[in-house]
């Protein structure tokens, strides 16, 4: 096989996505990068625009059937206080065989590895059969809606398998729990705090109705072997403004972990019950879920995953395990009416470091994957027996 890329080269390709600041945003200009070094090997990709600076990007090589989708998403979070880096985050630096900078284990170098292999698959014409359609997202670190508009217009239907190249380094995940966002506002009437018979305590319902959601969100008794528990936590409170003052408003944010035994459906439906019980008795609350993203849970028995292993473990020098993965990824939506036995596989170069100062990723897990990526897509797609 022939190397259409030099190892700094690699490296250099998930420098200049690094260096491209898609913070929640623009990642437009991720996208018209990736499209340009594609078009540069004669393989067309398409903007999917969603926002001023935002779109996905779709592009595919081979043709016909099995489709096999490939994914990783081109935003990713701010990063911080920069004095407490070590080197500047939008800046790829190597130290001691590590790639430092933001989104350089999550998941830049996920998509760097995904695009360089379908580029060297289609040069060395290792396809025989098949297509591998990359599906790179925008907004999946909040809010997920790339990964929604390419669900909502039909980019999944007809994929077979699906690889999401999230940072897992050398484990594959094949569930994860959902995610919550939601916002409770309260409302009440300003008074002095010393007449505060003359006001209504914003604070003081919001703060009841959140004791009440703790105990009954967090003695639960539904669990999942693989997932484990719903997880329920107020991250943001605000309330008043001045301690003398009988607060006129109150909000509170809140995040769910859901588990299939416990999903957004039901934790909805318990928060509304709650809200509805409270105002009848006087309270002014409003209840918001601005983020709702299902949990996934496939069984991993597929071929799919099992070559994943295989040709994973070559690289790995040992055993690559399935798992439970905590966070959200936009399996979410890509993947949500496709059934437990659906292959997938989420498995992306990378390590614990995602959304912490001085992030980064093992410059050769980086350099591995591009090869796992296109021994596994060849492999896969070749064989006459799919799943």
């Amino acid at each position: 096989m022939k190397e259409i890329f030099t190892d700094q080269e690699k490296v250099q390709i998930l420098a200049d996505l690094v260096a491209i600041k898609s913070v929640n945003d623009h990642e437009l200009q991720v996208a018209k990068y990736l499209q340009h070094l594609f078009a540069k090997y004669g393989i067309t990709a398409k903007l999917l625009p969603l926002a001023a600076n935002r779109a996905d990007l779709v592009a595919e090589i081979g043709s016909g059937a099995p489709v096999l989708g490939v994914s990783g998403h081109m935003d990713v979070v701010t990063a911080g206080e920069l004095t407490q880096w070590h080197s500047d985050p939008f800046t790829l630096t190597e130290r001691d065989g590590h790639l430092y900078g933001r989104g350089a284990t999550d998941m830049k170098s996920g998509l760097a590895a995904l695009v360089i292999a379908m580029i060297t698959i289609q040069q060395n014409h290792l396809l025989k059969r098949g297509t591998i359609r990359l599906m790179a997202t925008a907004g999946e670190e909040v809010g997920e809606q790339g990964s929604r508009y390419l669900k909502d217009q039909g980019y999944i239907d007809d994929v077979a398998a699906l690889l999401i190249a999230e940072p897992t380094g050398y484990r594959i995940a094949t569930a994860h729990k959902g995610s919550m966002d939601i916002e409770l506002t309260s409302h009440g009437i300003a008074a002095h705090s010393s007449m505060p018979e003359q006001g209504y305590n914003a604070i003081d319902p919001l703060m009841k109705l959140l004791v009440q959601a703790n105990q009954i969100f967090r003695s639960t008794d539904k669990a999942n072997t693989e997932l484990g528990r719903l997880t329920f936590n107020t991250t943001v409170f605000n309330g008043g403004d001045q301690v003398n003052s009988i607060p006129a408003q109150a909000s509170a944010k809140v995040n769910v972990r859901t588990i299939p035994e416990f999903n957004n459906d039901l934790v909805a439906d318990r928060l509304e019950k709650m809200v509805a019980a409270a105002n009848q008795s006087g309270a002014k609350l409003k209840l918001d879920i601005y983020m709702s993203q299902p949990s996934i849970q496939t069984t991993g028995d597929s071929r799919f995953v099992h070559l994943a292993q295989q040709i994973g473990s070559q690289y790995a020098g040992q055993a690559v395990p399935t798992f439970a993965l905590n966070p959200v990824t936009d399996a979410s939506n890509l993947v949500v009416d496709k059934g437990p036995q659906f292959p997938l596989a989420v498995f992306g170069p990378g390590n614990d470091t995602p959304h912490q100062v001085d992030e980064y990723v093992d410059r050769q897990m980086y350099l591995n994957f591009i090869d796992l990526y296109t021994k596994l897509f060849t492999t896969y797609l070749d064989s006459s027996v799919q799943g």
